[in-house]
């Protein structure tokens, strides 16, 4: 199993809207690296639900659900060269882990996150998760 930190802005599509409607299609990621990411992603990953822009802070745990398919319209070549994956939430997190608290941490300071800051899917090590999990108070 890996796992990954998922970025959606609240506003637009937040931890909410996942619960309420039980899953949804991971689509409409425009970068080559975050979308390798999401080529990686196997069903039984878990990935956090991150907050980006207002709130900044881990959420939830949601777990892939299906693997990769192509998303978006072709290209000129007649191509689709995007992917997304299908997640569900598994669970809240008790209290939200901000940017902040993970900045301040030393045991994160290889967390991709921060070292890829636009990327909307990044991995996660797994001491990694286990460390956000312990902020989180699970």
């Amino acid at each position: 199993m890996a796992y990954w930190l998922m970025r959606s802005e609240p506003d637009v599509y937040g931890w909410n809207d996942l619960v309420k409607d039980g899953g949804t299609e991971w689509d409409g990621v425009r970068n080559y690296t975050a979308r390798n990411f999401l080529k990686e992603m196997k069903a039984g990953d878990l990935a956090f639900f991150y907050h980006s822009n207002t709130e900044k802070a881990a959420v939830g745990v949601m777990e892939v659900v299906r693997e990769w398919q192509p998303d978006g319209e072709p290209n000129a070549k007649g191509e689709r060269i995007w992917a997304s994956v299908r997640v569900e939430p598994r669970d809240p997190l008790a209290k939200p882990v901000t940017l902040e608290a993970i900045k301040a941490e030393p045991r994160l300071e290889k967390l991709e996150m921060l070292r890829q800051s636009r990327l909307s899917v990044t991995p996660v090590r797994s001491d990694e998760w286990a460390v956000i999990l312990d902020m989180a108070g699970r």
